[in-house]
């Protein structure tokens, strides 16, 4: 048989270190499909519906910091890919997306499933193009392969289906396409400037985020030199939060007080690779230095006083020597004495305190305390994403990771299959929220058919339970939030997964045990409190009288008793326990 196009295309994906590909058969990839077949170097990963295969893929590159690989059929097929592709680019993550397409000729007829995958894909990628004959089809993989590797993001190629089956054109074969390591700093001169910015502060606080990956121990001694209490952003939890004297926790809207504080009471921020979005946490009158590996990101959120363009693990180790160390570390122990503080009152709040509905703080920290000691943990978006970032301690090998920048729903379960696939021997932990699980629960069955061990733990509180917060926030009564939802652990037991059902706060340390214990894919279906609060570190004037204005419609609404179950699961538990 003559070498086709799709043949190549398995072999360069091979090269450049790719062990898998996540997606759906169809018509129009049948070419691709039997190349897969007959090489059988690359797995091929069967999931229920291509968003799922995405954001599998987008999981897998998260972890592996590879190239990750997902398809799609023509038309509705590799749309469906569409969300998973977002989140793999605003996470900064490479991933290829292979988008099957109408055959060539029929392009612009209205055809069967048509669609124009080349201007779908183009604000979710860094590189996005059509091929349109076989002779193309080398250079262009290449150049997909290489920015989505360089660029940390999404490529897309779409190609017709009868372009897979032609006979592939010979070229010079090159190296393997892997990101090419480099040390990015600023200048001397920015660094003697940043130091003379720093050595002349008296409070200084570190905000660090993804970019300090590889970087802890250069971020603490960073902190020692500088006596500067370090707050994480949240895709920064898992790389700064342990074995870190200088710790003093998140802010944003998942955070709590003490790092709200650290920033608001400091004169000098230091940013770290870090796009924290929320413009209202960062402080009013503080200098701010910026260092980020992408130029382009300086001075998105809030205006910065100097800018620095490089990488966090290159960048401290040059910047140590220039640093004054004599300095007064009132700052620091402050930040620190109000972290053990809240610190202690979230922890009071994780226990079993004997009620029902659970308190998902106490679930939560209950996976913490039994995951393994290098689990992987994926919050849904939502409340879960909250708990998690609030009780899970890390370590230095655990990960934390979600969608966490792109905020779409459904993305725990699916992310671990990419996770699971990519490491068959580690505990993969899918927090999924029920709103979330239910939105794409065929990928229950991706778990069976593929035989991975996923262990989903769901946190059922019957509504989307964020959505509802942010509505009491602004002064709305909940609408349109309830969910009826189904005994998820007897529907895991019928699709053949291990499936248990909590209701009983004095049940579930047990429960958690055995459920993390599962030779295979289990899932653990958790009764949580609907009105259990998470408030945020600082409240504004405005959601003050939001939740005023939502308290008062809901009880002329009639719907007083909401009211009081909410009291009775924050206030009265705070006061008495």
């Amino acid at each position: 048989m003559a070498r086709t196009v799709a043949d190549n295309i398995i072999e360069t994906l091979d090269q450049s270190g790719v062990h898998r590909v996540y997606g759906i058969p169809g018509d129009s990839l049948n070419g691709f499909t039997d190349a897969l077949r007959r090489d059988g170097r690359i797995e091929w990963v069967h999931a229920r519906h291509e968003e799922g295969a995405a954001f599998a893929a987008s999981a897998e590159a998260t972890l592996t910091g590879e190239l990750a690989v997902c398809v799609g059929s023509c038309g509705p097929g590799n749309l469906h890919l569409i969300n998973g592709l977002f989140d793999a680019q605003r996470s900064r993550v490479p991933v290829l997306a292979i988008a099957a397409h109408i055959p060539e000729a029929e392009i612009g007829s209205g055809y069967f499933q048509e669609t124009h995958p080349e201007q779908l894909f183009v604000e979710c990628s860094d590189y996005c193009e059509l091929v349109s004959t076989a002779e193309q089809l080398p250079r262009l993989l290449d150049i997909a392969i290489r920015t989505a590797v360089e660029r940390r993001g999404v490529s897309v190629l779409v190609i017709p289906g009868e372009i897979f089956l032609a006979k592939a054109h010979e070229r010079r074969a090159g190296g393997a396409i892997k990101a090419i390591e480099k040390v990015v700093r600023p200048t001397d001169a920015q660094l003697r400037e940043t130091a003379g910015v720093l050595n002349a502060a008296e409070k200084i606080t570190i905000l660090g985020g993804a970019g300090v990956a590889g970087a802890h121990d250069a971020v603490v001694e960073l902190a020692g030199a500088l006596q500067a209490p370090i707050v994480h952003a949240l895709r920064g939890k898992e790389f700064l939060e342990y074995d870190n004297p200088y710790d003093v926790g998140m802010t944003g809207l998942l955070g709590f007080s003490s790092g709200y504080r650290a920033i608001e009471k400091c004169d000098t921020l230091l940013m770290l690779g870090t796009d924290f979005p929320y413009q209202q946490f960062f402080p009013s009158k503080a200098t701010i230095v910026q260092l980020d590996i992408r130029g382009e990101q300086i001075g998105r959120r809030t205006p910065v006083d100097l800018g620095l363009v490089g990488s966090v693990a290159d960048t401290i180790p040059a910047l140590l020597p220039l640093l004054d160390r004599n300095r007064s570390s009132d700052h620091l122990r402050s930040s620190r004495e109000h972290y053990l503080k809240a610190r202690a009152s979230l922890n009071d709040l994780a226990v079993d305190d004997g009620k029902t509905p659970i308190h998902p703080q106490y679930l939560a920290k209950l996976l913490s305390d039994h995951a393994t000691d290098d689990a992987v943990f994926i919050p849904d978006v939502g409340s879960p994403v909250v708990w998690a970032a609030r009780y899970l301690q890390m370590n230095g090998s655990r990960r934390l990771i979600g969608s966490f920048t792109h905020g779409s729903m459904a993305n725990a379960l699916s992310q671990g299959v990419g996770a699971q696939a990519a490491f068959p021997g580690r505990q993969v932990i899918a927090m999924a929220g029920d709103g979330g699980l239910a939105m794409l629960l065929g990928e229950l069955l991706t778990l069976t058919q593929n035989a991975l061990p996923v262990k989903i733990v769901v946190f059922n509180n019957s509504s989307l339970n964020f959505v509802e917060l942010e509505m009491k926030a602004a002064g709305f009564v909940n609408f349109g939030t309830d969910l009826e939802n189904p005994d998820f652990a007897a529907l895991a037991r019928a699709i053949g997964i291990k499936g248990d059902r909590v209701e009983n706060p004095g049940d579930l340390d047990s429960a958690v045990r055995e459920f993390l214990a599962h030779d295979g894919p289990a899932l653990l279906d958790v009764v949580t409190a609907r009105q259990e609060l998470s408030i945020p570190p600082t409240v504004s004037a405005a959601q003050a009288k939001g939740f005023t204005l939502y308290a008062i419609r809901t009880v002329l609404s009639g719907r007083g008793d909401e009211l009081m179950d909410l009291a009775e699961t924050n206030v009265f538990r705070r006061l008495f326990d």
